[in-house]
């Protein structure tokens, strides 16, 4: 835009309207053009029939989901919580991640607002420092938690903590923090902002 007003000159009545506002901001904070215009309700009043059309055979999972979903946006949650948080239980093929995609999609405006977090990979007990970072004089202290950098860089996001039942006790308390506080202090010190996430736990049990 800058560059495109330069090349024509002030004097040429280049204007710029919200749509233009809302697609810079969403280029600078990673938050989707969508979530900053008016489209949201729109979106959030189709959100089921989205479920519906691409997750198959979980009618009843889908429209909880949708309503859950619908009633967090309307501000009957706690402001400081995340957006929604799920359990989704089942086999291996039932439908959970499918479902966690489109709902980053329809949410979001895309599947790369999914976060998925393989759990396997926390089942010893220094993986906490995974999520948050490693304390200070350890290796990795700069380069910071690989949860809390991705959600401080795309505060708008879908995660998923999949096969949860993997994780080691200690990694709970860090996912109890999140769900409960809607906040996660990293290695170096930094509050990071789940309160626009939507966090989605599934397992392989049940």
């Amino acid at each position: 835009l800058k560059s495109s007003w330069k090349g024509t000159g002030s004097s040429s009545g280049l204007v710029v309207d919200e749509d233009d506002i809302a697609d810079i901001l969403a280029d600078w904070t990673h938050i989707p053009a969508a979530r900053l215009k008016e489209e949201e309700m729109e979106r959030l009043k189709n959100l089921e029939n989205i479920l519906h059309a691409r997750v198959i055979g979980q009618d009843e999972a889908v429209s909880a989901v949708a309503k859950a979903i619908k009633r967090g946006r309307a501000g009957l949650k706690d402001p400081k919580r995340p957006i929604g948080s799920f359990l989704f239980l089942g086999p291996t093929g039932v439908g959970k991640t499918e479902l966690s995609k489109t709902l980053a999609e329809a949410m979001f405006g895309s599947e790369n607002a999914l976060i998925r977090v393989d759990m396997s990979e926390y089942m010893e007990k220094h993986a906490v420092s995974k999520f948050i970072g490693s304390p200070p004089g350890y290796v990795g202290f700069e380069e910071g938690g690989q949860l809390t950098e991705k959600i401080r860089k795309h505060p708008y996001s879908v995660i998923l903590f999949d096969e949860i039942e993997k994780a080691h006790p200690d990694v709970f308390n860090i996912m109890l923090q999140i769900l409960d506080d809607g906040i996660l202090t990293d290695a170096q010190g930094r509050k990071v902002d789940f309160k626009n996430t939507v966090i989605i736990m599934t397992s392989n049990l049940g």
